[in-house]
């Protein structure tokens, strides 16, 4: 080593000051236990060549993935539920590639692009650079990614397609052979009400009925199970066979159920069978139809004997309807007597009714010197004089029914129900609103089915026992919800 020395001169003294030589370390390097290169010291004492040849930083990362894409409006689905729509080739679906691979956030990812594939290969190639840590060492790889593009309907395709037989596995087809459609939308309320619609991929208006459309074979069924318990019914099944393996022996079936409603519905008249009336304890043939839930409600209107029956007792024994209420013809009430004692024997009677004896006249005769008609009814609690009520002349009707000719004792007019005058008026100022189901329609919809739709609603109107079973909005109400739809969209 050499030595340097400084001499400072300060006054009156001569100070030596010692310097420290600046030497320069050579770095120190060791040989790779595999090639023998000379590389710096780390952990695994290799160079970086031999330790891409032992680790791969994209172990974990896969090297192959699906995509599902709609045919019908082109896009891509991204999980869970999302449907997206992108052009091969852009950054939307580079964007959904990543997505795709799970291991992928554990490395630090430098690069990604497309390797050109043809367009009807069905395949999409991805090139990733990916940065990781591996025995002290930060490397560098590149690989590629093979997607595969599978085919899958997306919700909305399915709804528009799924009537017409390409999609739906299962098929509920619900039926009534009646005149008009009060049944179906008090039934409509109730699946609404209960949320048993979601499941659907697609609801189609059909002509007396309703079709509601399943990918699946139980949710078809869980909506059959609550069809019977909400409103008498019976239904049939039917299958047929799409297609066979005969390597896997898989078969596809599609599944239908159809769902037959009674035809009898609320304020009707009917005629009863002799076992049936004998069954619901000697009840007269000739009742009316009060209401219908899981059964049929009948009363006697000159009694107010009531009964009961199930889907099973009336299919067993089927009677029809001899008046609809579009047959109904309107009265005049000039008097009522209500009848206080009256010797009730064996059976049920209804407490929610008051008997009495009533005299009307038709509306038609009013001001000629038509004598009054008697009849008793069990509206002798809200019938006042003066007031208008919907009867059913039995006495001038033409009824095609072999089980009413044998009827001997028939009364000569059945009131069924009080109307009320400004009908009109009514419609315009109702102040709730009720929902409807978002649904297909294959029949135009008519001035009959309006006209049906307003009488169900002045029956809900009329009847806390039918209200208690839909839900009914105000308008103020049914206006915010619009609103926050038209937002949501």
């Amino acid at each position: 080593f050499q030595h340097y020395f400084k001499q400072i001169n300060l006054s009156k003294h001569h100070i030596m000051e010692f310097l420290e030589p600046r030497t320069e370390v050579a770095e120190q390097k060791i040989l790779c236990c595999e090639c023998g290169t000379l590389v710096a010291p780390n952990p695994a004492n290799m160079c970086v060549a031999c330790i891409r040849t032992r680790v791969d930083v994209s172990e974990g990362i896969p090297k192959q993935a699906i995509l599902h894409f709609c045919r019908f409006c082109e896009r891509y689905l991204q999980p869970p539920n999302t449907w997206i729509p992108c052009t091969l080739e852009s950054r939307e679906l580079l964007a959904l590639c990543l997505k795709k691979l799970k291991g992928l956030n554990k490395v630090r990812l430098v690069d990604a692009s497309f390797i050109w594939t043809e367009p009807h290969s069905k395949r999409v190639k991805v090139n990733i650079t990916i940065q990781g840590e591996a025995m002290g060492a930060i490397l560098q790889q590149s690989f590629v990614v093979e997607y595969t593009v599978h085919y899958q309907m997306c919700e909305i395709c399915c709804r528009q397609k799924g009537s017409d037989g390409e999609a739906w596995k299962a098929l509920v087809q619900i039926r009534q052979r009646t005149v008009h459609k009060k049944t179906l939308f008090y039934l409509e309320q109730l699946i609404l009400k209960h949320e048993m619609h979601r499941d659907a991929m697609n609801i189609k208006e059909m002509e007396g009925g309703i079709n509601f459309y399943y990918t699946a074979k139980n949710n078809a069924r869980k909506m059959v199970d609550f069809l019977l318990s909400v409103i008498p019914c019976q239904y049939k099944t039917s299958q047929e066979l799409v297609s066979h393996d005969i390597q896997s022996n898989v078969f596809n079936y599609k599944y239908t159920y159809f769902v037959e409603i009674t035809p009898i519905c609320k304020d009707e008249v009917v005629c009863l069978t002799g076992s049936i009336s004998r069954y619901l304890n000697h009840m007269s043939q000739i009742a009316i139809c009060t209401r219908i839930s899981d059964n049929i409600h009948l009363m006697d209107p000159c009694t107010l004997k009531i009964g009961q029956l199930n889907a099973q007792q009336f299919f067993k024994d089927q009677f029809g309807a001899i008046c609809h209420q579009r047959q109904l013809r309107e009265f005049m009430v000039m008097n009522v007597e209500p009848i206080r004692s009256k010797e009730k024997q064996y059976g049920s009677y209804s407490t929610k009714h008051v008997l009495a004896d009533v005299w009307v006249l038709p509306l038609n005769c009013l001001g000629t010197d038509d004598d009054e008609i008697h009849t008793r009814s069990h509206l002798g609690g809200v019938l006042q004089c003066g007031d208008y009520v919907l009867g059913f002349d039995v006495e001038h009707a033409v009824v095609n029914n072999p089980v009413f000719d044998k009827v001997k004792q028939r009364p000569d007019i059945i009131l069924v129900k009080k109307i009320y005058p400004n009908k009109m008026k009514r419609n315009k100022g109702r102040n709730f609103k009720l929902k409807r189901m978002q649904r297909m329609t294959s029949v135009s919809e008519t001035a009959t089915e309006n006209g049906d739709y307003n009488d169900f609603l002045e029956d809900l109107e009329e009847d806390p026992d039918l209200r208690k079973n839909v839900n009914m909005y105000k308008k103020e109400e049914w206006m915010k919800m619009k609103l926050m739809k038209m937002k949501l969209m």
